[in-house]
């Protein structure tokens, strides 16, 4: 996957429609946007750094997994890979997601109410996943085993973190920072101390 590839895919994603009205003027500014309910996407730099990361291989599955990396980060995904699976922890999000992809015509997307924390269990070829929200730790799907290996990139920390390549191998998993960021926090259980 070339940077020009992942460009392509960035550009042809109609970010302002997945975004609040209001927001639409802004929407293609290199900056984080506000939801609703305290929700953000990711700025889209990190979505094609996020991008460029994953794809470590063609035509493989990816999961754009959150409340943060969110729809526009998964519709640049379903561009670059066969299938994306998209988890919202905001089962009115998840259900106006789903419809707003369909909408669009981004149908190697599915959409999952669910805690991003704990991945996407039962979907074992999954590769590559981003979850959507900083952790104090890496989530727990990275440690689960998977067909084909496990790759995820996932900001690791507490008020900064350190965007994380992670890499599952048979002896066990290999991190490796790439840049600082400071994203807004995970949601869910890794918030609430129920990390199972």
């Amino acid at each position: 996957m070339t940077q020009t590839e992942v460009l392509a895919a960035m550009e042809y994603v109609p970010r302002h429609l997945f975004v609040p009205d209001a927001q639409r003027a802004n929407a293609y500014l290199d900056q984080p946007m506000p939801l609703s309910q305290g929700r953000t996407i990711y700025q889209p730099y990190v979505v094609a750094l996020m991008t460029q990361l994953l794809a470590h291989q063609e035509g493989g599955d990816g999961a754009g997994g959150g409340d943060r990396l969110g729809v526009p980060g998964a519709a640049v995904l379903s561009r670059v890979a066969r299938e994306v699976y998209s988890i919202e922890i905001d089962a009115v999000a998840a259900s106006q997601a789903s419809k707003r992809l369909s909408v669009l015509g981004y149908h190697n997307i599915t959409v999952r109410i669910g805690d991003g924390y704990q991945g996407w269990p039962g979907a074992g070829t999954v590769r590559r996943h981003p979850p959507g929200g900083g952790a104090a730790q890496h989530p727990q799907a990275a440690a689960r085993p998977a067909q084909g290996g496990r790759k995820m990139v996932a900001p690791v920390g507490g008020f900064f973190q350190d965007l994380q390549v992670i890499t599952k191998t048979a002896k066990g998993l290999e991190k490796r920072a790439v840049i600082p960021v400071r994203l807004a926090p995970m949601t869910g259980q890794v918030q609430d101390g129920k990390q199972r």
